[in-house]
């Protein structure tokens, strides 16, 4: 799973039930399926993969080349993970997880938004043509987990980018690009036709990865929701940060850190989406991890926690 809203990356579950999604609100998402937390694959001290492993790291993007732990990086671990386990096993000794637990584990991704945030500086039409190489990536590396076992995926799309503070904070020449809730068009755009490429991929792997399971899970419909009927969530500033500078209307100064002693800083019991311009806050992600949970906004319907106790066929 992903330790922070901007990890992104893999994760696998054994199926037991576990927790795969970021956790900036999977402290809520695991409480729901009664479990804890997973811990890092790169964590030196006190790991339990018994359950699964987080292969997340921040920043990381699904291209190779750009980031160190790219998302070929992380699968390159999982496998190499797995190979110790096995290894493990061959010589008479106990693994955090067997070949059935590997067999029966959820796998999880939340990868491509770094991606898109690197092209966001070209012209709209380079950066929808910059789009299919991420989304190859990603399904190269789900074929290449299915290849070492994986039945079950569940596969996160990316958000309503263009809502974040952080973005609309930045210099424009005027609001003609801003949609009626005040949300940057041009970059929302992209990122709907990132996700729709990204569910079409899953539904050509579903014609060719037999007997598994891939869910698309549509986070910008859901993201975008809240800043569209913020009102009914009780948020009445949805485009301003509840910590950061320079206050409405987006209190985002990107020369600034939440963290210093002049912040401007929301009290206490009023409603944010935005924590620091890109992060959530613990609020909004309760909405968001409900909805996710819910099977409402996934391709096909269903919820994760009925993932977690059935087995796909090995073949």
């Amino acid at each position: 799973m992903l330790p922070k809203a901007l990890q992104n990356s893999p994760s696998f579950q054994d199926g037991k039930k576990q927790c795969s999604l970021p956790e900036a609100f999977a402290a809520l998402t695991c409480e729901s399926l009664g479990t804890h937390h997973l811990s890092p694959f790169m964590k030196p001290l006190g790991s339990n993969f018994t359950n699964g492993v987080n292969f997340a790291i921040a920043g990381s993007t699904a291209t190779p080349g750009t980031t160190t732990f790219s998302l070929d990086v992380q699968v390159d671990q999982f496998i190499f993970f797995k190979e110790r386990c096995n290894d493990t096993i061959q010589r008479g000794e106990s693994a955090p997880v067997d070949e059935r637990g590997f067999q029966n584990a959820l796998y999880t991704m939340d990868i491509g938004h770094n991606d898109i945030n690197g092209v966001l500086h070209l012209p709209y039409d380079e950066m929808i043509r910059k789009l299919p190489p991420v989304i190859a990536e990603i399904k190269k590396a789900i074929e290449r987990l299915h290849k070492s076992g994986a039945r079950k995926f569940w596969i996160h799309g990316t958000g309503a980018l263009g809502c974040m503070p952080q973005k609309l904070a930045m210099p424009r020449d005027d609001d003609s690009d801003l949609d009626e809730h005040g949300c940057l068009s041009t970059i929302n755009n992209v990122c709907k036709k990132f996700n729709t490429l990204l569910s079409e991929a899953l539904d050509e792997l579903r014609l060719t990865l037999k007997k598994s399971t891939i869910v698309f899970v549509d986070m910008f419909a859901i993201k975008y929701d809240l800043v569209a009927n913020h009102k009914k969530y009780g948020i009445e500033k949805p485009l301003m940060t509840c910590c950061g500078h320079g206050g409405p209307p987006y209190n985002y100064d990107p020369k600034e850190s939440c963290m210093t002693s002049d912040k401007y800083l929301c009290k206490l019991g009023e409603k944010f989406i935005s924590w620091d311009g890109v992060h959530f806050t613990d609020a909004a992600n309760g909405i968001v991890a409900s909805k996710v949970l819910s099977g409402e906004y996934n391709i096909p319907r269903v919820k994760l926690a009925s993932l977690m106790n059935t087995a796909k066929s090995d073949d």
